[in-house]
């Protein structure tokens, strides 16, 4: 788009997935990288890809990345002429902005009196208000006493949203249905602002029922000019996060997406904004729509538009900061197709989505190509961190229309595979296949109120078909290791060599033992070399053809024939049949069985690795089952630990600020 480099070299003040995002780009138009690290990403892939490195602090955040003056002298010290922000962190902070200004850089973003403008939520609700912008009736209000709060929320009435007047990401967000719960909310609110965005001041909005998340991404110039570059619907959301991303959306009618990316640009115009944001909008089923938020930055679902568009918006992004008009207007806008992105974190879904942390020890994603893109900070081998944000990778994909986009994401999500931190892969191959999702009829709530219908019970039962193809794919490699053993043996002819169950005067049966969520599946098969009968619970099948061949079982069960993509490592197998796919841990099938260590009642432990934020009880202290004893946070999300019975508390074992492994004993009850 630019015959010469917009800038000579750029330093990107963040980490991970956009960092790396953010390094294409400038290597593609011959700018170069300087990039930044904490000691806990001295070996990141954006330190790697990077064309130079610097070391800022410690892991943890305000130790490193949220530590504006040290960036900025390390732009000086490299010689960058601009600092990308990246999002999150120091992305959406005026102060930081100014201050990168103010030491003869360029900030590669809005300027930080447009941030300050919408840096507040309440201060930005008013001026959105005086410029004709629909916002939510609520209260933007200085007094921030919990009593008054408490009287305008009754004035508002219930249910409203709590929300962060400085935050964003779905953090510092509440939902109350009562007055009774309102105070107790509001503290937790209060609390999570402080430590995600050091400020704690609150505003108040009516909660309109069962909305849609719409944002309009929108660029301007610092030449009066002023556009948008379409919609994304992000309605699927858990607990405020985002969960998937399109564009278009399925909702907007052609005369509703006109109305709303003009009152986005109005928006944008009424805080002078200059380089990439987005206006985030609520819209009720009736399509009435309200604004929510402008975020002063790049967006995580930003691929989504790039897909549909075919623009580069870091690109964009580095033309506006070096002060060159839009290369297009409105009217030339393009819009292609259909796109939808997920993100693959590093959280368990069927442990209330608790964060993850450990080695990749296997990560493999579909190649990238015309349909299918992949935005990662991570390769195989790398460490997800307990510092920072547990994601993965994102999977973005692109068809011709929705429902063609939509079996490209079945198809992609099925060839991603995680070992080492659980994933919610499994959560997001279920999402896709939705009807709430397949319908278009998701709103915002939806997840959290039907969150049973996306992740399987405990207890819920293996599906016959799956687990007897799992057992065909243990039976043939089990052979093919024994093939294996036997030709390099003194004698490979051996009818002893073969692992067929053989016996004399009968063929005999091999026993095969699966865990699956803690339980012991036991099976029994009789035959060899591909057939074989199976038995499992009351059922039986019997499998002919069976064949492996590259990474795929295909046989005939009962003669229906069916296939399978499989993956098996010394711990596990996984199995996908197209639709869904099944763990198992292959296991001895004569292994004694340990005595299995039920809940200890009178323990209160760490569930993952994190910071104590607040101990709400003391020794000698008397509590009732469910009475929140204690907060904990990592990986940017807090999480309440209850007592698990009425007891008295013996003794606390750690102090709110202290760091903790998981598992470590935080309370001990007594009766």
């Amino acid at each position: 788009m630019a015959s010469a480099p917009l800038f000579d070299k750029i330093l990107i003040a963040n980490r991970g997935e956009i960092a790396c995002r953010v390094i294409r780009t400038c290597r593609r138009l011959g700018i170069r990288t300087v990039a930044v690290y904490s000691q806990a990403d001295t070996d990141a892939q954006h330190v790697r890809q990077a064309d130079e490195a610097w070391p800022i602090g410690g892991p943890q955040p305000q130790d490193s990345y949220l530590r504006g003056d040290a960036i900025i002298e390390v732009a000086r010290q490299s010689g960058a002429q601009a600092i990308h922000p990246g999002y999150g962190f120091l992305s959406e902070n005026a102060d930081f902005a100014a201050a990168v200004v103010a030491a003869g850089l360029v900030f590669i973003g809005p300027s930080a009196a447009s941030m300050r403008k919408m840096g507040s939520k309440a201060g930005a609700k008013d001026l959105m208000a005086a410029a004709g912008v629909p916002v939510v009736p609520g209260y933007t209000g200085a007094e921030q006493s919990p009593q008054a709060l408490a009287r305008e929320a009754a004035r508002i009435g219930f249910p409203l949203m709590i929300k962060a007047a400085h935050g964003g990401g779905g953090k510092g967000m509440r939902v109350v249905r009562t007055l009774e719960e309102f105070l107790p909310h509001l503290e937790s609110c209060q609390r999570e602002a402080a430590g995600a965005f050091g400020r704690d001041r609150v505003l108040l909005e009516r909660y309109v029922q069962s909305p849609r998340h719409i944002e309009i991404q929108v660029f301007a110039d610092t030449h009066s000019n002023a556009i948008h570059l379409n919609e994304r619907e992000c309605s699927a959301q858990r607990r405020y996060q985002k969960v998937l991303e399109e564009s278009p959306s399925p909702f907007l009618t052609p005369e509703l997406r006109a109305a709303m990316g003009a009152a986005a640009v109005q928006a944008a115009r009424a805080i002078d904004y200059a380089n990439a944001g987005t206006v985030e909008f609520i819209v009720a089923p009736s399509g009435e729509f309200y604004f929510m938020e402008i975020n002063t930055r790049l967006q995580v679902e930003h691929p989504v538009t790039e897909m549909t568009t075919g623009l580069d918006l870091v690109e964009w992004q580095l033309r506006v900061a070096a002060d060159k008009p839009l290369p297009l207007a409105q009217e030339q806008v393009p819009q292609r197709g259909h796109a939808i992105e997920v993100r693959l974190y590093a959280e368990d879904p069927e442990a209330g989505f608790l964060p993850g942390s450990g080695t990749l020890e296997r990560l493999r994603l579909p190649a990238p190509g015309a349909h299918v893109r992949i935005d990662s900070g991570v390769v195989e081998g790398d460490t997800v961190s307990i510092f920072y944000d547990p994601m993965i990778a994102k999977l973005i994909v692109h068809d011709a229309d929705r429902p063609r986009a939509l079996a490209r994401l079945r198809e992609a999500l099925a060839q991603c595979d995680v070992v080492g931190p659980k994933s919610n892969i499994a959560f997001l191959e279920r999402l896709v296949r939705h009807p709430a999702i397949v319908g278009a009829s998701i709103d915002t709530g939806y997840l959290d109120r039907h969150l049973d219908e996306f992740v399987p019970a405990a207890d819920a039962a293996v599906d016959p078909q799956q687990l007897f193809a799992a057992a065909t794919v243990q039976l043939l490699l089990q052979e093919q290791a024994q093939a294996a053993r036997a030709a390099g043996s003194a004698d490979p002819g051996s009818p002893w060599a073969l692992a067929d169950g053989w016996r004399l005067g009968h063929a005999g049966k091999r026993h095969l033992a699966f865990l699956h969520r803690g339980q012991r599946l036991l099976l029994t098969a009789q035959g060899s070399g591909g057939e074989y009968r199976i038995e499992a619970g009351g059922h039986a099948v019997t499998v002919s053809g069976a064949r492996l061949e590259d990474g795929v079982l295909g046989a005939r069960f009962d003669q229906r024939a069916q296939r399978f993509l499989y993956r098996a490592g010394p711990r596990r197998l996984l199995l996908h049949d197209g639709q869904s796919r099944l763990q198992l841990e292959p296991v001895e099938v004569y292994r004694r069985q340990g005595e299995t260590q039920g809940a200890q009642d009178d323990r209160l432990r760490a569930p993952m690795p994190g910071r104590v934020v607040v101990v709400k009880a003391g020794p000698g202290e008397s509590v009732v089952a469910g009475q929140e004893l204690l907060v904990i946070e990592a990986m940017k999300m807090e999480l309440a630990l209850k007592a698990p019975r009425d007891g008295v508390v013996a003794s606390v074992g750690a102090a709110a600020g202290e760091f903790v492994e998981a598992d470590t004993v935080l309370i001990t009850l007594e009766p």
